[in-house]
């Protein structure tokens, strides 16, 4: 078996997984972006442009040994993958790594770090104008925003709309508790259970007056709106079959060594898997370090034994600007919750830029 190691996608898990191989393998890692994005971070970028650079790792100087190629996978099979460009890149060991889509300002819609930069510039410009706000999705991603929104200008109004009648289904009454109690002290209305008749009209992130009607007949009249829900899985390229059949979700199936069933070679990780837990960077990062385990033993000739076992407890660290947020992380005698300062320290206060600083070698 040879050395070379193509990963698809250098989001959290890709980028990981190719600097652990980078010193054993032959890495060639694909992306269609000129950068590793923390998206965590894009919420912040946008209620604060002047923080945006911290988002963006340029994939220049990762890796010592190993290649990063800029160019969108199309097509992919046993044998390596095909790129838009035409290129042709064989595989000893494949890596699906693609992640999922998601709405901006989630996710930047650009593949230059300077043009999606100039985007959440443009945008915070239009929301900067705009008196009242509407974010359609109460997830955590729509509470994150309405809280960096809250912080950089407390005197906006925002108002968080969703059809589900509670906040973190599944998690400790007094996390839920606590993340109503500060929405309110933030002067965030939470509408809950409230689904609209028609969509906002326009596109989302443009400051243009506008109402909607909830189905109670209810109007509410904002100047601005995003769309804070609507995850899809990226892996546009398996559609054709010819490497695997996804499942009717569009994910990978995948054994618990992270294998792409049916094949000893091709792995999975990240957002892409059909694993049961809730897509979420860490767990993406679990998964590469497993997958990095198996691909250096096959290297070494020995028999893979690494596996993944999904979590089971129900976790969130959700950050309301830098200070504020709810947590609920598992412990000894099973979950807790945490204070807004141990969300903040853990992640709000840099949406773990300087892990990935480290990771990148800025530091």
């Amino acid at each position: 078996m040879g050395r070379t190691v193509v990963i698809v996608g250098g989001g959290y898990g890709g980028a990981a997984l190719a600097t652990a191989l980078d010193a054993e393998a032959d890495v060639v890692l694909i992306d269609p972006r000129d950068a590793f994005v923390n998206s965590a971070g894009s919420l912040r970028g946008l209620a604060r442009p002047d923080w945006a650079h911290h988002l963006f790792f340029p994939y220049d100087g990762m890796l010592s040994r190993g290649t990063v190629v800029r160019d969108r996978v199309v097509a992919a099979d046993p044998g390596g993958v095909t790129l838009a460009s035409g290129r042709r890149i064989d595989a000893d060991h494949l890596v699906l790594a693609s992640g999922s889509r998601y709405p901006y300002p989630a996710k930047p819609r650009a593949d230059s770090t300077d043009e999606a930069i100039e985007d959440l510039r443009r945008t915070h410009k239009e929301l900067s104008e705009a008196g009242h706000v509407l974010v359609l999705g109460a997830g955590a991603v729509g509470l994150e925003l309405a809280g960096e929104i809250a912080e950089v200008w407390p005197d906006k109004r925002v108002t968080v709309l969703d059809p589900a009648t509670e906040l973190l289904p599944g998690f400790l009454p007094q996390v839920r508790a606590d993340l109503h109690r500060q929405l309110e002290e933030r002067g965030i209305v939470l509408r809950l259970g409230a689904a609209l008749l028609a969509p906002p009209p326009g596109e989302p992130g443009y400051a243009r007056p506008f109402t909607v009607t909830m189905s109670g007949g209810e109007e509410v009249t904002a100047d601005i709106w995003f769309r804070a829900y609507g995850v899809q899985v990226d892996c546009d390229y398996l559609a054709d079959g010819a490497l695997v059949t996804r499942t009717a979700r569009g994910e990978v199936p995948v054994t618990e060594s992270l294998t792409v069933r049916g094949y000893d070679h091709v792995y999975a990780i990240g957002d892409v898997t059909d694993v049961a837990e809730t897509k979420r960077a860490g767990h993406a990062m679990r998964h590469a370090d497993v997958v990095a385990r198996n691909i250096a033993a096959r290297l070494r000739g020995e028999q893979p034994t690494a596996t993944y076992r999904p979590s089971t407890e129900p976790m969130i660290l959700l950050p309301l600007g830098p200070r504020g947020g709810v947590g609920q992380l598992p412990g000894p005698d099973g979950p807790g919750a945490v204070p807004a300062a141990t969300v903040a320290e853990q992640k709000g206060a840099d949406l773990f830029t300087e892990r990935f600083a480290r990771m990148f070698g800025r530091r």
